[in-house]
């Protein structure tokens, strides 16, 4: 029996879950329909294991009480069977098998052992060690005559100083059957013959012995025909049932998103997945009875589909997370805080998955060195498979950090003015003046020159105004007055941006008037109403005065706009 490491939480979860979805683990076909009057006199007495002699003798006059149900789980379980149980198992050193596995696989050593010791001479009662010779001697160990079946002293823990069948005897125990199991019974009080049979071709309480056709119960590769294909059936079940919460579960979240009270319900869906393994390795052991090296190699698989699903609940909490985190008040959910909080709860799921590999792994014993090498072949695989999303990834946090730009605003970058749609892992999105949509790697939004038309406190605008350069003085003069007055105070100005107007050039044809004033608030629509005002004003009062315009009349810039 290959031995599997399981992490101590994970295997108090499992042993829990056996227990409730089995009534207390499905033993009850291992005990006797008579039990003696000891065990209803005294339901919680151990076995004794004072002594080599006493824990041999123990064991074998349990086993026996136990036999005429061949240890099968035909019934739901008594207090009195799981007692008698108990005191069977008592009388093993159990600490180095794997403790998700520990009942079924110490079931199994049991029925082994008891085979064994039936077919094989034993020393006489009075030759086994007693409680005075174990002091006497100082023994730590006694040695089954012409065997490898040991009972030792235990030296820690909470059962030092008991006489245990040591820990290798238990791992070996299937060895050893195979070793005798072609030998006669020895003709004993307490021998049992074919228990071991009746104890793997047995199914569980769930399922009839009249479901089950004679042809199947023949054997193939230590298995019965029937256990077979009950556990193809029982897998292909487990996986269908995972994939159905999965899918439901996805499409349920992506419904639901938006209503977050009902998305974070839709956690139970990974979490019901998680049970699913469990579920199904109840029903191979307690049910199915599938024993030896099967069992390890499932249960090793399984425990590899629940990490899985455990991965998936990982990442399932971190995307619930971010949301639960965006619906505070003071983050706004289309903005970069949003997109931030989004990718840091990835990232840290990603760790998370990570952590969940490394330790998972090593309960199965998987070498933390081959681990670490996997992962850090499997990342750098996956970093040059994927440099270009890394990339962009990395450049969507430089965008969330420095936040150049949010979901809102107009921008212009790389030949594209609009407005900023989206602001993804991978991309940004842009609503185009034209109304067409632009995605910009992040890569290179995170490189680029971006003006952000959406955060600019006016809009200014520059014009020169051409006059003929034989007009007069005097004339020159009332031009500068009538602009000047047109922008006294105006519209949409603030104190610390008043208009300028200035006579600035003096050409061969023409003499330049500069005109220059902003406007406030950057709303663009009132801006062209206002401007419009403006040119129309000064043209009425230009030709009043009879101030003709030079051609061309007038170079206007409007910074940070393009008109559309």
């Amino acid at each position: 029996m290959a031995p599997i490491m399981i992490s101590p939480c994970v295997s108090r979860l499992r042993l829990w879950l056996l227990l409730l979805v089995s009534g207390m683990l499905a033993t009850s076909g291992m005990l006797a329909s008579g039990a003696n009057a000891a065990d209803d006199a005294h339901p919680l007495e151990s076995a004794d294991t004072t002594s080599p002699r006493a824990t041999l003798t123990s064991f074998l006059e349990s086993m026996y009480d136990a036999s005429d149900l061949g240890m099968r789980a035909r019934a739901r379980p008594e207090p009195k069977q799981m007692a008698r149980l108990n005191r069977i198992l008592g009388c093993l050193d159990l600490s180095q098998l794997p403790p998700a596995l520990r009942m079924s696989l110490a079931k199994e050593a049991a029925v082994c052992l008891k085979e064994v010791l039936d077919r094989i001479e034993l020393p006489a009662e009075d030759d086994r060690p007693n409680a005075d010779e174990v002091v006497e001697r100082e023994l730590t160990k006694w040695t089954i005559p012409h065997t490898e079946i040991s009972i030792v002293k235990v030296s820690e823990g909470p059962r030092e100083g008991e006489f245990l069948m040591s820990a290798e005897t238990v791992e070996r125990a299937t060895e050893f059957y195979e070793m005798v199991k072609h030998r006669d019974y020895i003709g004993r009080a307490t021998t049992t013959p074919g228990l071991y049979d009746e104890f793997v071709a047995t199914p569980g309480w769930m399922i009839s012995r009249d479901w089950i056709p004679e042809w199947s119960s023949a054997r193939w590769f230590g298995q019965a025909i029937w256990q077979w294909a009950g556990l193809a059936l029982t897998l292909l079940v487990a996986l269908a049932l995972m994939l159905t919460i999965y899918l439901v579960g996805r499409r349920q979240a992506s419904r639901l998103r938006s209503n977050l009270s009902r998305y974070l319900v839709t956690m139970l869906f990974p979490i019901t997945a998680m049970l699913v393994p469990f579920g199904a390795q109840y029903f191979v052991i307690d049910q199915l009875q599938i024993y030896g090296d099967p069992i390890v190699t499932i249960s090793f698989v399984l425990h590899l589909i629940f990490l899985f699903a455990l991965i998936v609940f990982v990442i399932s909490i971190g995307n619930r997370l971010a949301e639960l985190i965006i619906a505070t008040p003071w983050i706004q959910p289309a903005g970069l805080d949003a997109q931030l909080v989004r990718l840091t709860c990835r990232m840290l799921s990603i760790v998370g998955t990570v952590a969940v590999v490394l330790e998972g792994g090593r309960q199965l014993e998987i070498p933390l060195t081959t681990l670490l090498a996997g992962v850090s072949v499997s990342g750098l695989a996956l970093a040059l498979a994927a440099q270009d999303s890394l990339k962009n990834v990395l450049g969507s946090m430089m965008i969330m950090l420095d936040k150049p730009f949010k979901v809102g605003e107009r921008i212009a970058t790389k030949g594209f003015d609009g407005v900023v749609e989206d602001i993804g892992l991978r991309s940004t999105k842009i609503r185009l003046l034209t109304g067409h949509q632009v995605s910009i790697p992040n890569e290179e939004m995170a490189r680029a020159e971006i003006e952000n038309i959406g955060r600019r406190p006016h809009i200014r605008r520059a014009a020169t105004i051409e006059l003929p350069s034989e007009l007069s003085s005097a004339k020159i003069k009332r031009a500068l007055e009538i602009l000047r007055t047109l922008l006294v105070d105006h519209e949409g100005m603030v104190e610390e941006f008043p208009p300028r107007v200035f006579l600035r050039d003096v050409n061969k044809g023409s003499i330049g008037i500069f005109m220059i004033y902003w406007y406030h608030p950057p709303d663009y629509w009132d801006f062209l109403a206002f401007s419009e005002r403006v040119t129309l004003q000064m043209s009425e009062q230009f030709e009043a005065e009879g101030i003709p315009f030079a051609a061309p009349a007038l170079t206007v810039h409007m910074q940070s706009d393009v008109e559309t």
